[in-house]
């Protein structure tokens, strides 16, 4: 004769159940999601920003830092970016957010990749402190070597010690009223 299970054993559907929320629980959720979408602006040698569906996304680079405004090679860097991805189609693969809010992650177009193909021409470093990507690197070191884009200057300066010794003004917050000072024409 069979034994009569205690009340306080679970019946096997709740076993099941509750196994399998723990197991969704415990799973680590995606980083990420990688979408599609078309280059509608392109504001420097590392950022652009893709319409997806609705909304338009800024997205940065991963993994380059490209001359900064008013730093040689900015305007080619940018230009190159701009001839490459703008109104194309773009693979993004998310890799997170910046402080600025700005999603970072690798953009693709017709499945070549826009940061390689930016290092490779000389127009952008590797950004080290953020990856130590090995095929990224390489790619920044054959640039060099062949003093592409901007490894022809003879001591090129990193956008990051660039922006140190060019600090930004702030900007005024749309909460405090203030409005950016226009110079008068006349």
């Amino acid at each position: 004769m069979r034994r009569a299970r205690p009340l306080w054993w679970p019946d096997a559907r709740f076993a099941a159940a509750l196994a399998f929320a723990a197991a969704g629980a415990l799973a680590p959720a995606p980083a990420s999601a990688d979408f599609t979408g078309r280059v509608v602006a392109v504001a420097d040698g590392d950022t652009l920003t893709v319409r997806d569906g609705a909304r338009d996304v800024h997205v940065r680079l991963w993994g380059i830092d490209a001359p900064e405004r008013g730093q040689s090679w900015s305007k080619r860097s940018r230009t190159a970016l701009v001839a490459r991805a703008m109104h194309r189609d773009v693979r993004v693969s998310e890799r997170g957010r910046d402080s600025f809010g700005r999603t970072i992650g690798r953009v693709a177009v017709d499945g070549a990749d826009l940061g390689d193909a930016q290092l490779a021409d000389g127009l952008a470093w590797v950004y080290r402190r953020y990856s130590d990507d090995r095929a990224m690197i390489g790619l920044e070191d054959a640039a060099r070597a062949a003093r592409r884009g901007l490894w022809s200057d003879p001591a090129p300066v990193p956008p990051w010690v660039w922006r140190e010794n060019h600090p930004r003004p702030p900007r005024p917050s749309p909460a405090s009223g203030q409005r950016p000072r226009v110079p008068a024409t006349g």
